[in-house]
């Protein structure tokens, strides 16, 4: 199984990014899907996540109406649109997934199956 996270860089605030994480080994839609993020000396925290069986999306409250999750069965991928970036937003950014289970727990990172290796993003001020 491999997670395949690209797209990040390095841009100016107020910029957008679009992140892509390409799946292999695993579909997609057989998953809820998430979005972490890690700045330099901190820890892992969640970002947002895509839910299998609904495809509803939820999302930490520090990215609410700048973040969009999305994904494509058909690609095996999934993608974070980022929009409005703050130098805060300076992060490696991992995608995760994790089968659906019972109960809920999106925002854990020890609850995940499967983890890619992360895309820097760069938010210059």
């Amino acid at each position: 199984v491999q997670l395949q996270a690209y797209g990040g860089g390095l841009v100016q605030t107020g910029g957008s990014l679009k992140l892509s994480c390409t799946a292999s080994g695993i579909h997609v839609r057989l998953y809820d899907m998430a979005w972490f993020r890690q700045a330099p000396g901190k820890e892992r925290e969640f970002v947002a996540v895509i839910t299998m069986m609904t495809g509803s999306t939820n999302y930490v409250d520090a990215v609410k109406g700048r973040f969009t999750f999305s994904k494509d069965n058909s690609k095996n991928t999934v993608y974070l649109q980022i929009n409005s970036l703050k130098p805060e937003d300076t992060a490696f950014y991992f995608c995760a997934a994790q089968l659906p289970r019972d109960p809920k727990n999106y925002e854990a990172v020890g609850t995940y199956n499967y983890w890619g290796q992360g895309t820097l993003v760069t938010v210059s001020s």
